[in-house]
């Protein structure tokens, strides 16, 4: 059978197909038989090939669901096609009786009529309840702007940075995967990204050839090798505005930036009673290592509150700098309710008290344009599995003239100039920083992921996900029993909720068992979540690969498991 592929990957039939299956054949409203129409409809049936039945029961569902005999070839018609099928297999499903679930025969447990709802997109069925399923089209039917005002409308036509959606899904052969039969729909963004080809197949050219140790000998490969470790660096340094790549220190990730900043600039600074300030907002990465430089030091720990709608307080955050502070390390972007803080007035207010001020990037590198330069930060950390990057990479960025100041919490190789037994002598930063030999692929993978994103456009990806954001957040906010726990006033795609009698570990095993990948848990950030009256949460996370119909499928799953 010839297809023509979706954003998803779904073959659809082609037009001459589709035109020989439209045959006039009287109607039988069997929801098996709708099912397998429905299929046929996205070409995961090849019409051809299957039985004498099956086709008869394709063709005759085809028929009764009306599909238009001026079918274009075009997407958009084959979209269409499926979605008019799955509209008939709904209304033949409640009307018939004899309902098909798949592995089940005939489900007719606690008297409960069920049919299947399923994703235009090609994911696999998701069993619900005709009681489900009425509340479920009421709302979407009431909802008057669902089909004329939303974006997302013509779906398969989305762009960004002049890309469609499927060119761009294309690029993560991940996205191929199958979970529990099921199409992979990765919403875990929050604990890590996917890696698009361009960063597989940069890591393997580097060790197919140039891999080497960095910064010696004296033949091609460490030449080699270096040189993409140095231009790696200079990647990150122009991705997020520094102005040299001697500003940019790699580490193993954010948590270990963070540390290398409180222990080799902060830790230095402090004497009892001394202040740092963070927010409720806070991963436990950027509680812990401060907790660990005040108890050494008799240092004291102040956080700033949010509101009841988890922005940051800006009242409250300006009220708590007394001449004892002497550091303050924020989130940009809350891995827990999505808050967005305002960056550039978070430093202005701690500059105004000569405080310097660190920056979490960790949930905002992949979603967000980042300007160390433009905000003022005096240090920014982030990590490279965050931003489609490799695992065991990240960097920080740090004020030339407070890299100069701070000593080194470990040593070893690369970092020195010179070692007697007496004394040593460091290099200047960032070599000054990096003891012995670096994740040099890893490096090189995390320069490539940025190139990736440059190529998009951090405006253009910004822009999309905050579009696919207030989508998904309309359409979780009509789900019975949902709650989305925050709602600040600038949102990223974090999309943590609890769900009415149902435990989040029960919620993510079951959208576990239909391909959706979420994090269910309190996700290092306990003391906010606790403030707010929850221990964990279910939490989706967008990406830059997430679609509209990865949404929808996601809330008629969650119709289902009422």
């Amino acid at each position: 059978m010839t297809t023509n592929n979706n954003p998803l990957g779904f073959g659809f039939p082609s037009e001459e197909d589709i035109l020989k299956l439209i045959t006039d054949i009287p109607s039988e409203r069997c929801a098996q038989r709708i099912h397998q129409a429905e299929e046929a409809a996205r070409g995961n049936y090849n019409i051809t090939d299957a039985s004498g039945a099956l086709q008869g029961d394709a063709e005759t569902l085809l028929a009764s669901a009306n599909v238009p005999t001026d079918i274009d070839s075009s997407q958009n018609d084959y979209q269409s096609l499926a979605d008019r099928v799955i509209d008939e297999a709904i209304n033949a499903s409640l009307s018939a009786g004899t309902p098909y679930v798949p592995g089940n025969e005939l489900n007719r447990a606690n008297n409960e009529s069920k049919f299947l709802v399923e994703e235009s997109s090609g994911y696999s069925p998701v069993v619900v309840s005709a009681a489900q399923a009425d509340d479920y089209h009421s709302v979407r039917n009431n909802d008057s702007n669902h089909s004329s005002t939303s974006f997302l409308t013509n779906k398969s036509g989305v762009t960004v940075g002049g890309r469609s959606i499927e060119s761009i899904r294309n690029d993560f052969p991940i996205l191929e995967e199958r979970v529990n039969g099921h199409q992979l729909v990765w919403f875990d963004n929050g604990a890590t990204t996917q890696r698009p080809e361009a960063v597989i197949s940069r890591i393997d050219h580097y060790y197919r050839h140039e891999n080497s140790n960095v910064h010696r000998a004296a033949h091609e490969l460490a030449a080699r090798s270096t040189d993409a470790y140095e231009n790696a660096r200079q990647t990150v340094a122009d991705f997020i505005g520094a102005p040299s790549k001697d500003n940019i220190v790699w580490v193993r990730g954010t948590t270990e930036g963070i540390n290398l900043v409180a222990q080799s600039y902060v830790r230095p600074l402090l004497r009892p009673g001394d202040e740092i300030i963070v927010s409720i907002l806070e991963h436990h990465a950027n509680i812990v290592p401060w907790q660990l430089v005040a108890q050494a030091t008799g240092a004291v720990i102040k956080v700033i509150p949010i509101n009841a709608s988890g922005d940051l307080d800006l009242k409250a955050y300006a009220s708590l700098f007394t001449p004892r502070t002497r550091f303050v390390s924020v989130t940009q972007v809350s891995n827990t309710l999505g808050t967005i803080t305002p960056v550039e007035e978070l430093v202005q207010i701690a500059h105004s008290h000569s405080v310097p001020i660190m920056i979490d990037g960790a949930q905002s590198i992949a979603h967000l344009p980042v300007n160390v330069s433009a905000s003022g930060a005096d240090f920014f950390v982030f990590s490279g599995h965050k931003v489609y990057g490799p695992n065991g990479i990240g960097a920080v960025y740090g004020r030339k003239e407070l890299w100069e100041e701070a000593q080194p919490y470990h040593g070893g190789g690369n970092m020195i100039r010179d070692v007697t037994f007496e004394r040593t002598i460091y290099n200047q930063a960032p070599n000054k920083f990096e003891a012995g030999t670096g994740s040099i692929a890893d490096a090189v993978g995390l320069g490539a992921a940025l190139d990736y994103l440059s190529g998009i456009g951090m405006h253009e990806v910004a822009r999309y996900e905050h579009e696919l954001t207030t989508y998904a957040v309309k359409e979780l906010s009509k789900v019975k029993g949902l709650t989305l726990v925050g709602r600040p006033l600038n949102k990223s795609g974090v999309l943590s909720f609890v769900l009415d009698g149902h435990s989040i570990s029960e919620v993510g095993s079951y959208l576990n068992s239909y391909g959706i990948a979420v994090r269910a848990g309190h996700h290092c950030a306990q003391p906010v979540l606790r403030h707010l009256g929850y221990e964990g949460t279910v939490r989706p996370v967008l990406g830059l690969y997430n679609t509209p119909e990865e949404i929808d499928y996601l809330v008629k799953t969650l119709y289902a498991i009422r």
